[in-house]
């Protein structure tokens, strides 16, 4: 499978609010906006991301748009973030893309966060050289509750 990153276009937007209102998908991920369904808030998000200095790239797997990655935050705690439609998962997909996320931004280091029991996320994470750094817990909106959370660290 041909994995790359683009620019998002405006026509990424509707794929990305579908994906991201999977609630299979919502489960897993656990820390995702209050109201996934709430177009406004998802569309003013996107405009603030892309007005902002985030580096946010469209996921293209064989020419299919399938997810987004970015890095975000103050630097020396910068995070990496990625949402790829379940029906890639296992594919490795998020490892191809986070990968040529990473080649894009060199600095270091750079923070990931995810929920304890997200096995897939954190096999990606570790394939692409984060590391656990942190043990936490927040509160996810998909779940309703506070879970257990990890912060890996790419050096």
């Amino acid at each position: 499978m041909n994995v790359v990153l683009r620019e998002i276009h405006d026509s990424d937007l509707p794929v990305f609010y579908r994906q991201m209102n999977d609630p299979e998908a919502l489960v897993m991920a656990a820390f995702t906006p209050d109201d996934p369904a709430d177009w406004a808030a998802f569309e003013a998000r996107w405009k603030r991301i892309r007005a902002s200095d985030v580096v946010a790239r469209t996921i293209l797997a064989d020419g299919d748009v399938v997810g987004n990655a970015a890095v975000y935050g103050e630097p020396g705690e910068r995070e990496v973030t990625y949402w790829v439609d379940r029906a890639y998962w296992g594919r490795g997909v998020a490892t191809a893309a986070l990968r040529g996320l990473l080649d894009e931004v060199p600095e270091r280091p750079l923070y990931a966060r995810a929920a304890a029991d997200n096995a897939g996320s954190l096999r990606v994470l570790e394939k692409c050289g984060f590391r656990l750094s942190a043990q936490a817990s927040g509160y996810a909106n998909a779940r309703g509750e506070e879970i257990a959370e990890v912060v890996l660290t790419l050096g």
